[in-house]
């Protein structure tokens, strides 16, 4: 089974072919992915109540949860897209990397502006040195470490270990993200959605699947934009230094 699954992979992990299938997928995903995301953020907006407790700046969730998801996602993303590229040696997985942690980093920014904002009214301050605001925030900052390290790496000819190994190091700060709210007393409140139950009323919490899913669409077609980019520089690169030695 091992032996089937890896060739496999071998095979999708192919430039071309990657290429082949990205090229289509890319306005699909983005276009699906904004469509969702208008859609998710025009129903949270008329279509749900009021909360009872937070009032009218519940809404806020519709965007701050989606953000938080996928700052936190992304960083997943990368991290096995670095251990792929550490274990199997494959350029694209690098590249996979390198694609995905601008539009994690954006992600992770819009949570910590978005949570402020949110904050302000309901904890009467816009920051606190919260156990899930915090760890966030370093989240943030790990990925600003990783784009700055990749390309040192890339510009000195480095060969994309120690960004892959800096990549899979970071992701010690997923659980300490997912169970601050438990491990500490903290401002920020506790797990609302589970995979079984959810505190937060259906009448409010809907449209939160359109925007999770709309937002992740959106992130995968910007990932595979930025990929295909990071390979046509790559190729461009190339021919400009084979012409320089002709």
């Amino acid at each position: 089974m091992t032996r089937t699954i890896v060739p496999s992979l071998h095979a999708l992990a192919n430039p071309a072919r990657f290429l082949r299938i990205a090229r289509p997928l890319t306005p699909v995903l983005t276009l699906a992915g904004l469509a969702l995301l208008a859609f998710g953020s025009w129903a949270g907006l008329t279509r749900t109540p009021a909360d009872y407790l937070q009032g009218e700046t519940v809404r806020i969730l519709y965007v701050h949860v989606a953000a938080a998801w996928l700052g936190m996602g992304g960083w997943s993303g990368l991290a096995v897209a670095s251990a792929a590229f550490l274990i199997w040696r494959h350029p694209l997985a690098q590249v996979a990397a390198r694609a995905i942690a601008v539009p994690g980093a954006t992600f992770a920014a819009i949570c910590l502006v978005t949570g402020a904002i949110w904050g302000r009214p309901t904890w009467g301050t816009w920051w606190q040195w919260d156990g899930r605001l915090t760890s966030m925030l370093l989240l943030f900052f790990v990925y600003c470490g990783y784009m700055a390290l990749a390309r040192a790496d890339a510009d000195r000819g480095g060969d994309g270990r120690i960004p892959a190994l800096y990549g899979i190091a970071g992701t010690v700060l997923l659980p300490v993200i997912r169970y601050s709210v438990v491990w500490w007393n903290t401002l920020h409140q506790g797990p609302s959605i589970g995979l079984t139950r959810s505190s937060i009323d259906a009448s409010i919490l809907w449209p939160l699947g359109f925007t999770g899913l709309g937002a992740t669409l959106l992130f995968a077609g910007i990932v595979l934009m930025r990929m295909r980019m990071i390979l046509a520089r790559t190729k461009a690169e190339a021919r400009m230094r084979r012409m320089a030695r002709a």
